[in-house]
């Protein structure tokens, strides 16, 4: 049988990916065949397609995997002989990115143990957005050490897609919190809880005499040194995404300023980034916390735009221009569940 995906055989711009038919996957003993009914953009599908470093430590010259996306919400069609934990029929979402992507096709097949069931509360298109944006932003958020209330936090890049879980997050832990971000986001930030708004393109907010408990940097471009300034005297700054410098200080640099003084400087080395067992083995406490607090009406998902599976290069164009107002989802045309 054969299913629609959109297909990636060489690195570049939106226009090298292409709507195709290709052979419907079949599960392997350990793996689960599910039919996708939302998937979500996350900054790291566009770095795959242009070919960052990361990409090129597994496909040197081509992209190894050739239908992109992680984010997957869908239901269980069949199961391989060796699945115990679910049985066709089952709501599930996960994560690909650890197991070939795959994403962005009406199916995909993954091991059971890179999924978890769907909050029967949530809708497709909102469980689609949490394996990365959302989880991601809860363990940087609490990795180094938990959020006390009054502390202040500042997000930078805080109108994405992981960047408005995690104000709403620090928010639900009583934290002043201060968004960063470009000018057009900014309403958007203070609508969904943020006490302070800074924007990027007018002020610097490590040089503006602030000082922070907690930094968390989705989109980091500043100098460690400049988050360094900006913290209070314990203060801690973690790194989500950005660029390459901005990577090389804080896996390099932040370890030894660290050893320096009571700062705490570094990058996220949260479960979801150690391998899917250890991502499973959290990941029901993670989704448990998180599911209480969209319950509650404290955490929802932000969703800007939604795109049919043939329209997803043009859903990354519109990421690439980073005017996404939180996330952007994938849909399947044959599907009109959410």
């Amino acid at each position: 049988m054969k299913m629609k995906a959109i297909v990636c055989t060489k690195y570049g711009s939106p226009d090298v990916l292409e709507l195709k038919e290709v052979e419907k996957p079949s599960p392997n003993d350990d793996e689960v065949l599910i039919n996708i009914y939302a998937a979500s953009l996350n900054a790291a599908d566009f770095e795959y397609l242009r070919g960052a470093w990361s990409a090129r430590i597994v496909g040197p010259l081509k992209p190894r995997y050739k239908i992109l996306g992680s984010d997957i919400a869908g239901r269980v069609e069949t199961v391989g002989r060796n699945i115990e934990q679910f049985r066709p029929g089952d709501e599930v979402f996960g994560d690909s990115s650890l197991c070939g992507f795959g994403a962005f096709a009406e199916y995909v097949c993954v091991p059971e143990n890179a999924l978890a069931l769907k909050p029967a509360s949530m809708t497709y298109e909102e469980v689609a957005t949490y394996p990365q944006a959302a989880i991601v932003a809860l363990q940087g958020l609490r990795e180094k050490r938990p959020i006390q209330p009054e502390q202040k936090v500042l997000i930078n890049g805080a109108g994405g897609g992981m960047g408005t879980f995690a104000v709403q997050i620090a928010k639900s832990f009583g934290a002043e919190v201060t968004g960063v971000d470009s000018t057009r986001k900014l309403d958007m930030l203070r609508s969904i809880g943020a006490d302070h708004v800074i924007d990027y393109t007018k002020e610097n907010y490590t040089k503006n005499g602030q000082h922070y408990d907690l930094i968390l940097a989705v989109q980091a471009h500043h100098s460690i040194f400049d988050y360094k300034r900006a913290l209070s005297p314990e203060g801690i700054y973690i790194m989500v995404g950005g660029s390459r410098s901005a990577i090389f200080q804080a896996l390099i640099l932040g370890p030894l300023i660290s050893k320096t003084g009571s700062k705490r400087l570094g990058i996220n080395t949260g479960s979801k980034r150690m391998g899917i067992d250890k991502w499973k083995s959290n990941i029901k406490e993670d989704l448990d916390f998180l599911k209480d607090l969209f319950e509650a009406g404290k955490v929802i998902p932000i969703i800007d735009k939604r795109y049919t599976l043939s329209k997803v290069p043009e859903a990354f164009r519109y990421l690439e221009e980073r005017r996404a107002l939180g996330k952007v989802i994938i849909t399947m045309e044959n599907n009109n569940k959410t």
